[in-house]
């Protein structure tokens, strides 16, 4: 699946169905007609809408009833025999497909909401987007086509107000678990990731070694892999960030119109955006830049006026309220109806590009890049001992390990902020606010696509980093989360796609699936240690491979932190004791406190929990937390 398409461009060949098979009114008569032979079926509904370029509120029509006849006809060519689409009284598109299996289904939708949008854009000149929602629903003998398409329906309108275009089944979001949450059962977790991962395995040698099996062999080889299969990795990427990628030196066409989405929840961001504002409009851009600050906000604020005033004032600015949002993701989606950009940079409300961020990211792109990550530096590293060993641990993320696994592995991530998106691989891909890390998420489905995403660490953006230790864990937490709820979702989906090279398909083993899985077999070192001063009264600590593993395994930090200082932002770089300081740190606490959060996650998210507490934003960097972008709508009624 090609990440651009051309709005324009000639439909493919394909079976056309009769105008009498499509325009029959009213579809659900034709949808209740069952076909011979024809299995186990679903019906699915295409709510086409979309949103005229207006700054001022956003609203959506539907296009009229027959443009959406003309649609359900084209749309046969997309089609298997012995499936039906056709048009509603509603202005619907409603489909009677097969059944597919479980990981093609949603595959299958989304290519259908994808040639909706063609189909669309070849019926009618809009001046805005397409908004369209898709929902699903089985078809079985306790639920009849009639009702599948009802709560198709209902289901489409709820991908409407996601705008994310992914399908959604009837009463998937209804069934969500809620478990309750409190000290006593985050306390649980905590002691279960902790003290639990340690004694547990060391009962189970004990056991076993009782009725007669030693399984300490098993479990120190196992242990003697992972860390040094980690403690490699590190060491490679170390290697592959000090001579990182650059982009080319000049453009093959002249810079075009860029767009800047500023994603924002005022409540929690309403001291820092007008600074943001006034940095993004000091930007200088060859090519023309607009400002878009997408908000959602429950209660009125004073610093919406403001707002509004500047955009007044500023013909490139365009201050866009989005009402029914509730996450990151929607303000995004919601902000392409008015961005007029060939190019899109999705900024937090915290961030400042540097002086020519645009311009380098249209190097990239013209060079053939759908998505630009950029390298993120902590601007508040002077107000805390947090803020220094954060703005060390983003030198470490953002300047050795994010281009060094890309240029290792073949593909970057993109990180949710200073990211910089070709328009169309935007448009197509959307961000889905389902996910706590929709930014990882949808880096995923740009590589399951035949993407190309590039990481830069000289495209700079400065941010505020979390003050308090609470805050920091609330970030962590849903970032460790995010990922491992991407690392179920798209695994196995990833690679298996056809156009990951085996060098991208080790990449994801590593990204998706052992990053998850170390945090637990990091632990295995201590139980086994435990047993061994158990059954032998003590622990030989001369044996030459323990000596070297060891030595190779407690150096990769210190190595990473070294690659870190040389490759680290001036600004941040001329502060030695905070690298110093923070490698003391990892040394002893502080990465074993990043897998504890890891290991927290993963039994959170088995256990159901979703919702997070929105810290507030100041100016002057105090009490700062993640942007709301992996918050749910139950965190944001929460925090209103």
């Amino acid at each position: 699946m090609s990440l651009t398409h051309d709005r324009r461009a000639p439909e493919p060949p394909g079976r056309v169905g009769s105008p009498e098979e499509v325009l029959l009114p009213p579809v659900r008569n034709r949808l209740a007609v069952p076909t011979p032979g024809r299995g186990r079926e679903i019906v699915a509904v295409i709510d086409p809408v979309w949103a005229p370029r207006s700054t001022d509120v956003v609203t959506r029509m539907r296009p009229p009833a027959d443009v959406v006849r003309a649609a359900a006809e084209r749309l046969t060519r997309y089609l298997q025999p012995g499936e039906v689409v056709a048009a509603t009284d509603e202005g619907l598109l409603s489909l009677r497909l097969h059944h597919e299996d479980r990981a093609a289904r949603p595959v299958r939708l989304q290519e259908m909401a994808y040639h909706a949008i063609e189909v669309l854009d070849t019926l009618v000149e809009r001046d805005g987007v397409v908004d369209l929602g898709v929902g699903w629903a089985h078809v079985s003998r306790k639920q009849s086509p009639v009702e599948a398409e009802r709560h198709a329906a209902e289901a489409a309108a709820e991908s409407v107000r996601a705008r994310d275009l992914q399908p959604r089944l009837q009463g998937a979001h209804a069934r969500t678990r809620r478990p309750r949450v409190s000290l006593w059962s985050i306390g649980r977790q905590v002691l279960l990731a902790t003290v639990g991962v340690a004694v547990l395995p060391f009962l189970a040698l004990v056991g076993l070694d009782a009725i007669g099996f030693d399984a300490s062999s098993i479990v120190y080889w196992t242990l003697v892999g992972a860390l040094a299969l980690t403690a490699g990795l590190i060491w490679f990427e170390c290697s592959f960030a000090l001579d990182p990628a650059r982009p080319p030196e000049h453009a093959s066409r002249p810079a075009p119109r860029a767009t800047a989405v500023v994603a924002a929840y005022l409540p929690n961001e309403a001291d820092t955006i007008l600074e943001t504002v006034h940095a993004f409009l000091a930007q200088q851009y060859d090519g023309g830049l607009q400002v878009v600050v997408a908000y959602n906000t429950p209660v009125p604020l004073e610093v919406e006026e403001q707002l509004a005033e500047l955009g007044r004032a500023h013909p490139d600015l365009t201050v866009l309220k989005v009402p029914d949002s509730t996450s990151k993701a929607q303000n995004v989606n919601a902000a392409l109806r008015v961005a007029e950009g060939e190019i899109v940079g999705i900024f937090d409300a915290d961030h400042h590009p540097m002086p020519g961020a645009f311009d380098r990211a249209w190097r990239w792109i013209d060079d053939g890049a759908d998505v630009v990550q950029g390298h993120c530096v902590i601007r508040n590293g002077d107000d805390s001992a947090l803020a220094k060993l954060v703005a060390v641990e983003f030198e470490q993320i953002y300047a050795v390990a994010h281009p060094g696994r890309a240029a290792l592995f073949g593909f970057g991530i993109f990180g949710g902020s200073n990211g910089y998106w070709r328009m169309d691989a935007l448009e197509r891909i959307r961000l889905r606010g389902s996910f706590l890390t929709e930014d990882i998420e949808a880096s995923v489905r740009v590589l399951e696509a035949g993407g190309r995403i590039v990481n830069d660490p000289g495209l700079v953006s400065r941010e505020l980093a979390p003050e308090t230790t609470r805050a920091l864990w609330n970030q962590r937490m849903r970032w460790a989360q995010g990922w491992f709820q991407v690392s179920l979702r798209h695994f196995w989906s990833t690679l298996r796609s056809p156009v990951l090279d085996l060098r991208q398909r080790l990449g994801v083993v590593y990204l998706l699936g052992w990053r998850e899985l170390y945090p637990w077999l990091a632990l295995l070192t201590w139980p086994l240690i435990g047993f061994y001063v158990w059954r032998d009264g003590g622990l030989d600590l001369t044996s030459p491979m323990f000596l070297l593993l060891t030595l190779f395994t407690t150096a990769s930090g210190p190595v990473q932190t070294i690659a870190a200082y040389r490759l680290a932002v001036p600004e941040v770089r001329r502060h030695r004791r905070w690298f110093v300081a923070a490698a003391v740190a990892n040394l002893f606490f502080y990465t074993e406190l990043k897998n504890v959060v890891n290991r927290v996650a993963q039994l959170k998210q088995l256990r159901g929990e979703h919702a997070w507490v929105v810290t507030p934003r100041s100016a002057n960097g105090t009490g700062i937390d993640d942007s709301p972008d992996r918050s749910t709508p139950e965190t944001q009624e929460v925090a209103a």
